[in-house]
């Protein structure tokens, strides 16, 4: 059997065009291979993730993974439909109910066409009624919109809603222990006593949750439930022993904007809801980074317990001034969250203000319809949204690419589908081998110089 010979030998001239062809493949192969240890580059400016260096894409094209519906086009065509809903939805808010006053007679009045102001009739049911009626309902809408999205993401759980950090119950407590206790009977010291209630519920929770644990959600939650459960309990021991306190408290808990007349309730708490837009709006950012985990928002320069803190007092404010102005409405803050998560992904911007305009779509909505469901009474607006909001929440639920968008997270979405995956096979190496140190390349009979033997 004849030996490998080394260098260029004369041999065959097949073997000599083989060996060369061989020498440039693996030649080739090294040149892409990156030394080990080495460190990969980081793509370049405009270039997708996984492409060729040197390539380079529009802003624009760059798309969220697996949702195409997350794009700014889609966002912002969803932002100017819901504000256009908004405005058709106060028109008809303004044109029906009490007092057979059309819409004709509603133009004269805020035209103010013929001193349409100063029939006494149209003051009345225009300017007393109707309007600040609609005007809370949409800023009602809008603050439970907004609250429930921010617990949704200080939380990281999207089926989160208003009523987590106790702020119903507390409300629910407030109004029972004024009725009960104090022999409150007005609107105004129903809405003080629930207002203070649900401060007191919410500073509780928030005090309870931060000891020792930074405020993380799990503490959040935890408190949350507990506390809302011990009110709720106080609640209906005191309602039970009295009769009077139940007559009075059960058309408040059920949820109502009947109520409202003028625009005293809804001026008093407006700084409140202000204050609680401006909140979201200056914790958004921070927000986002906290979303990406403790450690990451932590090497940001941002500090998780402060961001919860300050997240939780402007959720407070919000569902505070929602529910003293209008009864406990569950249920808005969860669908009015989900469905911003759907369309808008994991932009929290995007999200808050595609929430709010949900919220004030869907309560104006049912304030139309608990006006004429039952006529000449009013049925619950609580009831109304949860008869809306199910089907469609069951509609997302159907809908794989809906339900998967509503409940990816930012930390655990699927990785784009241009970007490889890559796996790390480790073989089991025969024993009594000694192993190949790391970045060494198996020696080869062409990369040495030598040459197979034809035989």
């Amino acid at each position: 059997m004849q030996t490998p010979r080394t260098g260029t030998t004369a041999s065959a001239p097949e073997h000599d065009s083989s060996t060369a062809q061989l020498d440039g493949e693996v030649s080739e192969r090294r040149a892409k291979t990156p030394p080990a240890g080495a460190e990969e580059t980081a793509p370049e400016p405009g270039s997708r993730p996984g492409s060729v260096p040197g390539t380079e894409i529009s802003p624009g094209t760059e798309t969220a993974p697996g949702a195409p519906s997350t794009g700014r086009r889609t966002v912002a065509l969803a932002v100017a439909g819901l504000a256009v809903a908004v405005l058709l939805l106060s028109g008809l808010s303004l044109s029906i109910g009490a007092g057979e006053v059309g819409v004709g007679g509603v133009l004269d009045y805020l035209l103010d066409r013929g001193g349409a102001r100063d029939n006494a009739r149209l003051s009345l049911v225009v300017g007393d009624l109707r309007l600040p009626r609609t005007l809370t309902a949409l800023l009602v809408g809008a603050a439970l919109g907004v609250a429930g999205c921010l617990l949704q993401a200080v939380t990281r759980n999207p089926l989160a809603e208003t009523g987590l950090l106790g702020v119903n119950a507390g409300a629910s407590l407030g109004v029972v222990a004024g009725i009960a206790l104090l022999g409150f009977d007005s609107g105004y010291a129903y809405l003080v006593c629930a207002f203070v209630g649900a401060v007191v519920a919410s500073g509780l929770v928030l005090l309870i949750s931060g000891r020792r644990g930074g405020g993380s959600p799990m503490r959040l939650v935890l408190a949350g439930a507990a506390l809302g459960a011990t009110f709720g309990g106080l609640t209906s021991v005191i309602v039970v022993n009295s009769a009077e306190t139940y007559d009075r408290f059960r058309f408040w808990v059920l949820g109502s904007l009947a109520g409202v007349e003028g625009f005293g309730e809804l001026g008093r708490l407006a700084p409140v809801l202000a204050i609680g837009f401006l909140v979201a709006l200056l914790v958004a950012r921070p927000l986002s980074a906290l979303a990406l985990g403790d450690d990451l928002a932590r090497s940001l320069g941002h500090r998780p317990p402060v961001i919860r803190t300050v997240v939780a007092v402007g959720v407070t404010l919000l569902t505070a001034s929602a529910v003293a102005l209008a009864g406990p409405i569950s249920f808005l803050g969860l669908l009015a969250g989900f469905l911003a998560r759907a369309i808008a992904g994991t932009r929290l911007a995007a999200r808050l203000l595609l929430a709010g305009l949900i919220g004030a779509c869907v309560l104006a909505v049912s304030d139309v319809a608990a006006r004429v469901v039952s006529r000449p009474f009013e049925a619950p607006v609580s009831v109304i949204v949860a008869l809306i909001g199910a089907p469609v929440l069951i509609a997302i639920v159907r809908s794989k690419q809906l339900s998967s968008m509503g409940m990816t997270e930012p930390a655990t979405e699927e990785r784009a589908p241009d970007r490889p995956r890559r796996f790390k096979l480790a073989l089991p190496r025969p024993k009594g081998r000694t192993p190949r140190p790391s970045g060494s390349a198996r020696p080869t009979p062409w990369s040495s110089g030598a040459v197979p033997s034809p035989c």
